[in-house]
């Protein structure tokens, strides 16, 4: 923002900060978003352009859904509308209450997005009341505004991740079977791919179910671990897992898993005919007497499961009583990492298609139809996935979106089922400890 020079003596005084004011960003029937609004020093440079700033201040994604309302109405037009505010508290990441300094209204019109991506406003844009405007001195926001298509691939879970679903592709009302889920209790220690077909499951299962029986009692009753899930697809051989690498035990004193010591899973996917570690989740139950269970997701670099190797990419909560999502988005992250998503994975055959976003492409075919397989997807900015989970008391079948630039084959999209299924596995995992786990993920 440049403001004129009346005004900005008098507005440092009171914020000292370089960011002085806020804006509250809103799109048509979608909750509005905060961002910091920073000074131009130079005010006297009128030619001083800042599109070298990169950052997104606000990022809304629109479904089919709400196209559809708006077409209802008659109207192909969404408005985005930007508040900009003087806020003696920026403290408080903008939700007080601020002087409106003035709002702007940026009408979208998102036809022909399936093409190429829309600019609607690049450039200055003067804020205030009509007669400041008038004189020219007014205060000016540098605004860009754009829209692209986001194409993402649907996977549904046929039911509960431990009873061991059909996982189905979906494609507008289709449903297509793509993968198989296996569910059971695994010797974690065991990489070798080759020794341990699905079809060998059980036995594999019960062998080492033995020993756990051994101990006593009372301790396995205090500790969930084991737990392992294995994505195939359809002719059977295995192409991502989850595996409980860390037991999940209540805290000292307690029935809780704590922050401190959370249970922790392994996604991992096949390579070199055996199992290569991509990433660790990290769950637990929050503090407080929260009804929410946290979590943390980290990337691993080329393969290797090391403190040093391994880059956090999302970090939040998901309430056990309501449910919510398992979200990966770097869309508003300042990261920029060259850990890389599974596109890196050896490629194998893609027959999967996309589900329609606006603007995107839909349909069936394989990833060259695409057009997108030369594209290096490292984690520079973007959405990833997202994968719904349920409440308590819900049978739970999770729904599983992906970003098609992170998807060239099987493998990739199997490793994020394998991660959604963990994330499902972990709400249950992290229940209290006074009650026994359900009866299909017990013996």
């Amino acid at each position: 923002m440049k403001l004129p020079a009346s005004t900005k003596p008098s507005l440092s005084r009171i914020h000292p900060s370089s960011s002085p004011c806020h804006c509250k960003i809103k799109l048509d029937y979608l909750p509005h978003q905060v961002a910091a609004v920073p000074l131009n020093q130079d005010t006297e440079d009128g030619n001083q352009n800042p599109e070298g700033n990169k950052s997104v201040a606000a990022c809304f994604t629109l479904n089919k859904a709400l196209l559809d309302k708006t077409n209802a109405k008659g109207s192909k037009y969404f408005r985005l509308k930007i508040g900009v505010y003087t806020d003696s508290d920026w403290s408080l990441c903008g939700m007080a209450s601020g002087k409106l300094m003035g709002k702007v209204t940026v009408p979208l019109d998102l036809t022909g997005l399936e093409s190429k991506p829309s600019v609607f406003h690049n450039g200055w844009v003067a804020i205030g009341d009509d007669k400041s405007k008038k004189k020219g001195s007014s205060a000016q926001l540098f605004l860009s505004v754009r829209a692209e298509s986001d194409p993402r691939f649907v996977f549904q879970f046929g039911g509960e991740p431990e009873c061991s679903p059909l996982v189905f592709q979906v494609l507008g009302s289709i449903k297509q079977a793509v993968f198989t889920c296996k569910f059971g209790y695994r010797n974690s220690t065991d990489r070798n791919l080759g020794s341990r077909p699905s079809t060998a499951e059980p036995s594999t299962s019960r062998n080492w179910l033995s020993s756990i029986f051994k101990t006593e009692k009372g301790q396995f009753s205090r500790e969930r671990k084991g737990w392992s899930v294995i994505i195939h697809d359809l002719s059977g051989s295995p192409v991502a897992m989850a595996s409980m690498v860390t037991p999940y035990v209540p805290s000292p004193g307690s029935n809780r898993v704590s922050r401190s010591n959370p249970g922790a899973w392994l996604i991992l996917r096949p390579g070199g005919g055996t199992w290569k570690p991509w990433g660790r989740l990290e769950t637990w139950r929050e503090p407080g007497g929260s009804d929410a269970v946290g979590y943390r997701f980290d990337l691993f670099q080329d393969d290797i499961a090391t403190a040093t190797t391994k880059t956090t990419i999302a970090s939040s909560s998901v309430s056990t009583k309501k449910g919510g999502a398992f979200t990966i988005d770097m869309t508003r992250s300042h990261m920029t990492t060259n850990v890389r998503t599974p596109v890196n994975s050896p490629h194998g055959s893609c027959e999967l298609g996309s589900r329609s976003r606006p603007g995107s492409r839909s349909g069936s075919g394989t990833w060259s139809e695409f057009g997108f397989g030369f594209l290096q997807c490292s984690l520079n900015g973007g959405f990833v996935m997202s994968s719904k989970v349920d409440g308590a008391g819900k049978c739970s079948k999770p729904e599983v979106e992906v970003g098609v630039r992170h998807v060239t084959c099987t493998e990739d999209a199997a490793a994020f089922v394998a991660l959604a299924a963990a994330m499902d596995l972990s709400m249950d995992a992290c229940r209290p400890f006074s009650g026994k786990p359900r009866r299909e993920l017990r013996h």
